[in-house]
């Protein structure tokens, strides 16, 4: 039996946070002994009947009495009181911490009792969880489990009381956070203490007009949601306001100067910024529950969500829309936000790095309606429009957003910082500060490998450069661009290759000249953007698992519709074609100056296996994964080298696909830059081609969508763990495939 974390608990208060944690504590066997102090006779007589502590005390002098935890479980505006009677009579190793809503109250309090030489073992906390009921018989064993659980260690707070308590809490299952005190009181006037004085007087103001009945008859469950919390304990919240005084009432200063400007938009009728206003609210509460929420799908560990395919014929036939592209999506908020006029956007991306980009320009004041069914209008505010954020910029996961924002930063008149989550810390910035910096830009990256957070220094005057790319990057060569739109003078690129053209082509699409001259592109700064409606074609790279399904179904008939053919991220429309695909592109036309098409595919002969020329590579490198699936439906062998980049995308994807079409009864060999596939199929011959099995996707949405396609052609069933990040690029993934003719079943 492993060591209990306490020899002796004392609680003093045992209402429904107390006994919940008491419950714990037993659960777990945290502690040898738990006791407990409280003015209540019936309160004790409970607890001991329920088991929850062994002996009870009306004096809590002696239930501290060789406790090594006290837990102050009480009204804040006891504690003083309380820690007078208590001090004397505490151990030196003694831990000693709150569950109270205010911190700077309870700081108070002990520094009145012990001075400013306060005990190594004090540090306040605050669970935040609860419940409607109150009282010992209200305590629930998994009342904090994943709820959160601050702590505010003081500079007198020994560490390992500090890790105690984390186990402590941990093993409630909470998620614990350490802030300071000052911070904590601060996040809580503005989460919960303004919210509850709010829903108070609100219930007042109603309560003393004439027609007070008729107005409580006949309120809207908005109403009712929001008011529910003005049922609370009165005296609870009359301490709590009194005792986070100076934080709720500079909460309420700012909850009224926000109103008078809500008000004047009303009394003027200012349509267009009280769009504005409400549309930032709407998304910025939409925008970080979506990031906090998707936090966990960065750790490995988090597999939430499982496909799974039955075998059995299935048929592959519809028109479709997939989502849109996400380079084009960035751009065409950036550009219309910078432009003058409105722009409007139809087909954008509603996966989180573009969302990070459409919240990162709203906190920057540009009034954006939506995204509402894919449809966006930008109210823009010109080259010199843009506002200082509040805060740090929060790009999420999305390294496109943070070096193309560096340009535009670069210019602007304000200071700003740009964040991003572990994922995005990690990766190197200095490839696009370093070409800023040689324009005259102030950027600091961080730490010696050069990484987010990037702060930029405003007010900078620019100039423009010709920089040869000592790598093919469109993300660094566009990042310099746009800074040149600021840039007094040319500014010019030179790619060692040819990149991806998409803020070039949407750039000459809002009025802006930009040449391009072989590999070098080039504009002149202080020029105008003219806001205009993009339609932002659909991704090819998600259209590629339609196509591929398509292509290895009997008798299917897709069409894909709008999908955008920019002849740098066509490889998988050639190397389809080059494998016998009835495929054919129709309907060509420009759109926001990207190329589109539909794309129809027809399941009508079998594929035949090839050596993928090396210089349709660089042009596929996102679709290889369905491809590979493709080449295990072809009659003989498909072979693949030049793709070494494979091995360094969200997984290893060579070798990931490679285990999971053997797993499936394929054979392959990975080899350093490419594969082998001995692809089993026959000319006229619609069977089965792969097994079945369990699919690691190692939380790749690629992998994930690809072994999908192959369900089309099984004879057992196909399970794929760790799917949760289809949604990050594919939304409407499973429901498209269904709609087609593939059953896909998600589980959480």
């Amino acid at each position: 039996m492993a060591q209990p974390l306490f020899e002796k608990v004392a609680f003093i208060g045992l209402g429904l946070i107390g006994s919940s944690l008491a419950r714990v504590m037993l659960a777990e066997n945290l502690s040898r002994h738990i006791v407990a102090s409280t003015r209540s006779e019936k309160t004790l007589q409970d607890a001991l009947e329920l088991g929850l502590i062994e002996q009870g005390f009306n004096n809590p002098v002696d239930a501290v009495q060789g406790a090594d935890l006290v837990v102050l479980a009480l009204p804040v505006q006891a504690t003083e009181k309380v820690l007078r009677l208590i001090q004397p009579h505490l151990a030196d190793n003694v831990i000693l911490t709150d569950v109270g809503s205010t911190k700077g109250s309870v700081v108070a309090a002990a520094k009145a009792v012990f001075g400013e030489h306060l005990p190594a073992g004090f540090v306040p906390g605050h669970p935040i969880a609860g419940a409607e009921h109150t009282g010992v018989h209200a305590g629930k064993v998994d009342l904090f489990a994943n709820h959160k659980v601050i702590l505010t260690p003081l500079p007198s707070s020994a560490p390992w009381a500090v890790n105690k308590l984390i186990q402590m809490w941990e093993s409630a299952k909470a998620e614990v956070i350490c802030m300071d005190v000052e911070k904590h009181d601060e996040v809580l006037a503005y989460t919960s203490h303004l919210p509850h004085l709010m829903a108070f007087n609100l219930v007042e103001q109603l309560a003393n007009r004439e027609d007070n009945l008729d107005i409580f008859r006949y309120a809207a469950g908005g109403f009712r949601d929001f008011s529910r919390i003005a049922a609370s304990d009165p005296q609870m919240w009359h301490d709590i306001f009194l005792a986070n005084k100076t934080a709720l009432l500079k909460a309420v200063d700012g909850f009224e100067s926000q109103l008078a400007i809500i008000r004047q938009l009303i009394e003027q009728e200012d349509s267009h910024a009280l769009m504005g206003l409400l549309g930032h609210a709407q998304a910025a509460r939409q925008h970080f529950n979506h990031m906090l929420a998707k936090k966990p799908f960065m750790e490995n560990n988090n597999v939430t969500q499982q496909f799974t395919i039955l075998p059995g014929a299935k048929t592959f036939q519809g028109k479709f829309t997939v989502p849109g592209d996400k380079s084009v999506s960035h751009r065409s908020i950036m550009f219309g936000a910078i432009a003058e006029g409105t722009t409007h956007v139809t087909g954008f991306l509603e996966g989180e790095d573009a969302l990070a980009t459409l919240q990162a320009f709203r906190d920057m004041g540009v009034s954006i309606e939506g995204p509402k069914n894919g449809e966006v209008t930008i109210h823009g505010v010109g080259m010199q429009g843009l506002k200082a954020p509040a805060s740090a910029i929060y790009m999420g996961n999305s390294g496109t957003s943070m070096r193309l924002l560096a340009g535009m930063l670069s210019a602007q008149q304000f200071d700003s910082v740009m964040t991003g989550d572990a994922s995005l810390t990690k990766r190197p910035m200095e490839r696009i500060a370093k070409p800023l910096r040689e324009m005259g830009a102030q950027i600091q990256t961080t730490g010696e490998r050069g990484t987010p957070p990037v702060s930029i220094t405003g007010a900078q005057t620019l100039k423009g450069i010709h920089y040869d790319l000592p790598m093919a990057s469109a993300q660094v060569k566009s990042g310099i661009l746009l800074a040149g739109l600021w840039a007094e003078g040319e500014t010019s690129v030179t790619e060692p290759e040819p990149t991806r053209d998409h803020t070039e082509r949407m750039l000459r699409a809002f009025g802006y000249e930009v040449k391009t001259e072989g590999n070098r592109i080039s504009l002149q700064g202080g020029g105008k953007l003219v806001g205009t409606d993009i339609q932002v074609p659909s991704d090819i790279s998600s259209a590629a698992f339609f196509m591929v399904g398509a292509a290895i179904t009997e008798n299917s008939d897709v069409t894909l519709e709008a999908v955008g053919i920019n002849p740098t991220r066509t490889g998988v429309i050639e190397i389809l074609k080059q494998m016998g695909a009835d495929l054919s592109v129709e309907n060509e036309r420009i759109a926001g100056g990207e190329p589109i098409a539909d794309i129809r595919i027809r399941g009508s002969r079998t594929l035949k296996g090839i050596h993928v020329p090396e210089d349709q590579v660089p042009l596929a490198i996102d679709e290889f994964p369905a491809l590979f699936i493709a080449a295990a439906c072809a009659e003989g062998q498909t072979v693949l080298t030049g793709a070494a980049e494979l091995r360094v995308k969200e997984s290893d994807r060579i070798q990931v696909m490679a285990d999971g079409l053997k797993t499936m009864g394929i054979d392959c060999t990975p080899t350093d830059d490419g594969i082998i596939i001995q692809g089993k199929g026959k000319a006229g011959d619609w069977s089965a081609i792969f097994t079945g099995g369990e699919i690691e996707s190692h939380h790749d949405h690629r992998i994930a969508m690809s072994f999908s396609m192959a369900g089309l052609r099984t004879s057992g069933e196909i399970k794929i763990v760790g799917t949760e990040t289809v949604a990050t690029s594919f939304p409407t993934f499973t429901e498209l495939a269904g709609v087609a003719g593939l059953n896909i079943q998600v589980t959480e």
